[in-house]
């Protein structure tokens, strides 16, 4: 895993890049957050590639439980990727509610979420 570094105005953004599943389970985004905040960021974009596609299924609740780990340690993330290709209006309504939010957002470019990040400045 490396981290990319993207500037919008004076925040700075990681992002994950990496050819493996780091997420699988909430502990691993723990670890992810703790190893992006040591690193002296509060803001991350991970891949969908890079998340178990289990994560894509709400009725798992594996969405759930990582989202509340960045949600609760303050990390704002965005997840880019091609939603589209997964079936159910249930996980449609939720990328729509999150991108309404501040804290996790699924974009489909890292260009838009590093624009949406550096524009939604505490």
């Amino acid at each position: 895993m490396t981290l990319a570094i993207h500037e919008s105005g004076n925040v700075r953004i990681a992002e994950v890049i990496s050819d493996d599943i780091l997420i699988h389970n909430p502990d691993e985004a723990l670890q992810l957050i703790v190893d992006v905040y040591y690193q002296d960021f509060d803001k991350v974009i991970i891949h969908e590639e890079n998340i178990i596609p289990d994560f894509f299924d709400l009725k798992t609740g594996i969405a759930g439980e990582v989202l509340q780990k960045f949600i609760n340690y303050k990390m704002r993330v965005s997840i880019v990727g091609a939603f589209e290709k997964y079936p159910g209006k249930s996980l449609r309504d939720f990328i729509y509610e999150s991108n309404k939010g501040r804290h996790v957002n699924f974009m489909p470019t890292v260009e838009e979420a590093v624009e949406k990040m550096g524009r939604d400045v505490k």
